[in-house]
């Protein structure tokens, strides 16, 4: 009668609470009614009175009706083509079976064909139930997200009802009668069945969510084993019976002892329950982490800075530590024989650790496997990869040694983290291990980024000592041209007294530029300021010009009266380099030259000659770009040098040049009038280049 009850309570809640606009909500009343029948009757006359077996093919039929109706949910009942003749055939085996139940009391003459008819009866049962399950899966299975959340309850409930009754049927069959036992539970699987399915007729039941404890996700799928266990047993057993003579009993009784002995040996052994365990706590109950909030407190312990903030490598071992409670740790890197050695200590001072921490072994086991290894496990006697004849002996002493956590990057260790016991011991579990794997490849990207950024910096550091050692060759190689002139030109000319006058100043002029060099060399990569002095660029554009005298015509045009401001030596360097480029590009008989002007606000020194000329191409890609030259064995920094000197005293370097016409270089600086109004303080003229 507690399923009558249970029902015809559900069915009048559901009428009175719940939602009207729910396509099912006059299906479930119906069949809610129709249960409490059923359970009425049984409970009346029995589970194999005729009245029993056609009120139960009306329940079974209106149960169906409810399935058809929850399809409606999110619209699938507009689209049912191939599910509607399954369930035109359930209805239809569903009808059979009082056809069959009025043949077995009134038509079947003898027990056998009285047998016969009751067996394909419970075969009958044993379809619709296995048809019923698989609708429901594919209702559940088939919904869209926001529906599953709605089809839960009623689609447990119903399928808890079809489950109970494969199996009722399942051992009727085998047993060739009902099972009286079982049969007395029907009342409460009505009731079960009824609450679930008049929940989810409430909008809010989509929020409801079944949370059990530990302890009882534990015991409940341990007994769901043994259930299933046992029923195993049962059919092998019944399977058994059907050999005669003796044979058959010796076989029965033989299979219950191997069957009991294996039972008492393989339930209850640690790997049995440790599987039980962690099966039951994926599955069962909530995780122990609130990954959301692990996220963002590890994201806010590495992204900490500041002066007075960890080292990232201390924050790293501390992102790991949080997340376990543990209160300190090691972070251990490789080094370059392929040990592992203390790379950074986290509130763990006291700790004493060799210079090599861990072997090489181990370093490419925990490479390799990438497994998180649990140093209590190693201290029982526990070896999952081989680990525990390579674990150094100090952290085998030390008890506070909780767990070892690989930080791999791209399949190669970075790193590893010794972590210390928590306050609270325990032990580490499957969502420990994930969680603390998938941290440890974060933190090695970090770690790696890291020492490529070091790494990086390293770099430009001796790129700046290539740098100034590409400038030194330059113009040493321009001093090495002039002295080469020199030479061949005292082979003929040595003799001469006005010739050695010349060789003695240019002897000077190349010493002078040696220890120029030597100076400038020096404030390469430097902060310090430029100097600023008063310059007169006609006479600077004469002397430039002078040097040259004898190698080739250069020759300044026109020079107007311009004073500006620089640096003499950055200024006559920049010109030296860009004279030589034009002498370069030109056939021997070509001039190159330099025109001076001024503007009231800039002072111009133009460069033009009339050689090859440089491709668009070129200018916007490789003109200024270092160790790029259109000459075969030029440097390719002369141009990019100039310009940077040229910057550094506040000026510009612009240039025009068409191919197989010629080149043109400006190189404007601001006037001692206006330079105070230029520096860069108050303008930035570089953005007018």
């Amino acid at each position: 009668m507690l399923g009558a009850i249970v029902s015809i309570s559900a069915a009048a809640w559901v009428y009175r609470r719940g939602e009207k606009a729910r396509p099912e909500r006059a299906a479930i009343i119906g069949a809610l009614c129709l249960t409490a029948l059923w359970c009425i009757s049984v409970a009346s006359f029995g589970p194999l009175s005729f009245l029993a077996v056609v009120t139960e093919a009306a329940r079974t039929l209106a149960w169906l009706v409810v399935v058809l109706r929850l399809f409606a949910n999110d619209g699938r009942d507009a689209s049912m083509a191939p599910v509607r003749p399954v369930v035109v055939v359930l209805a239809l085996v569903v009808c059979l079976q009082p056809l069959l139940g009025f043949v077995e009391r009134n038509i079947a003459a003898t027990g056998e064909i009285s047998l016969l008819t009751a067996q394909s009866a419970r075969l009958l049962h044993l379809l619709v139930a296995v048809g019923a399950l698989m609708l429901l899966h594919n209702l559940y299975a088939g919904a869209a997200t926001a529906s599953r959340q709605m089809l839960r309850w009623s689609a447990a409930g119903l399928a808890a009802m079809w489950a109970f009754d494969l199996n009722y049927y399942t051992i009727a069959w085998l047993g060739k009668s009902l099972p009286v036992e079982l049969a007395a539970f029907h009342g409460l699987i009505a009731a079960i069945v009824a609450l679930p399915v008049a929940i989810s007729t409430r909008a809010s039941s989509s929020g409801m969510a079944f949370r059990p404890s530990r302890a009882v996700a534990f015991r409940t799928l341990s007994l769901v084993v043994i259930g299933i266990y046992l029923l195993g047993m049962i059919v092998i057993a019944r399977w058994l019976s059907l050999f005669v003579g003796d044979m058959s009993r010796l076989t029965q009784v033989g299979f219950v002892v191997a069957a009991t002995t294996v039972a008492l040996l393989w339930l209850p052994s640690h790997r049995m329950r440790a599987w039980l365990r962690v099966t039951a706590a994926k599955h069962f109950f909530q995780h122990r982490y609130d990954y959301r909030a692990e996220w963002l407190r590890f994201n806010a312990t590495i992204g900490s800075g500041g002066n007075s903030a960890l080292t990232l490598q201390e924050r790293a071992v501390q992102a790991v530590a949080d997340i376990t409670d543990s209160p300190s740790g090691l972070l251990l890197t490789p080094t370059d024989d392929g040990s592992l050695e203390l790379a950074a200590r986290w509130q763990w001072p006291s700790l004493e650790v060799p210079g090599q921490a861990l072997p090489e072994d181990l370093g490419d086991l925990l490479e390799r496997e990438s497994f998180i290894l649990d140093l209590d496990e190693t201290r029982q006697g526990r070896d999952h990869h081989g680990e525990m004849a390579l674990v150094p002996a100090w952290l085998h002493a030390d008890r506070r040694a909780w767990a070892l956590v690989p930080l791999s990057h791209f399949d190669r260790l970075v790193g590893v983290v010794v972590l210390a016991r928590p306050p609270h011991p325990r032990s580490l579990d499957w969502e420990d291990f994930d969680l603390l794997r998938v941290v440890g490849q974060q933190l090695a990207s970090y770690l790696a980024e890291y020492s490529g950024q070091q790494a990086l910096m390293d770099a430009s550091r001796f790129d700046e000592f290539n740098r100034r050692i590409a400038f030194v060759m330059h113009d040493i190689k321009n001093l090495s041209s002039q002295l080469s002139l020199l030479l061949r030109n005292a082979e003929k000319h040595a003799d001469k007294p006005e010739f050695r006058e010349d060789m003695l100043v240019t002897l000077r002029n190349s010493a002078d530029k040696l220890n120029h060099l030597l100076a400038r060399l020096g404030r390469y990569g430097t902060d310090s300021a430029p100097q600023r002095d008063k310059l007169e660029l006609g006479g600077i554009a004469r002397a430039i010009a002078a040097r040259y005298d004898g190698q080739h015509r250069v020759v300044v045009v026109a020079p107007e009266p311009c004073e500006a401001s620089g640096d003499r030596e950055a200024l006559e360097q920049a010109i030296a380099h860009l004279v030589q480029n034009a002498i370069d590009a030109s056939e021997a008989g070509q001039t190159v030259y330099l025109e001076v002007s001024n503007d009231g606000v800039l002072g111009r020194i133009d460069i033009a000659d009339s050689g090859h000329g440089m491709s668009p191409n070129f200018l916007r890609s490789g003109l200024f770009k270092p160790f790029v030259s259109s000459k075969p064995d030029g440097f390719g920094i002369g141009a990019f040098e100039a310009r940077e000197l040229v910057r550094a005293m506040g000026g510009r370097l612009e240039v025009e040049s068409r191919e197989g016409l010629g080149t043109r270089f400006s190189l404007c600086l601001p006037l001692s009038a206006t330079a105070t109004f230029l520096a860069p303080e108050n303008t930035d003229i570089q953005k007018v280049a």
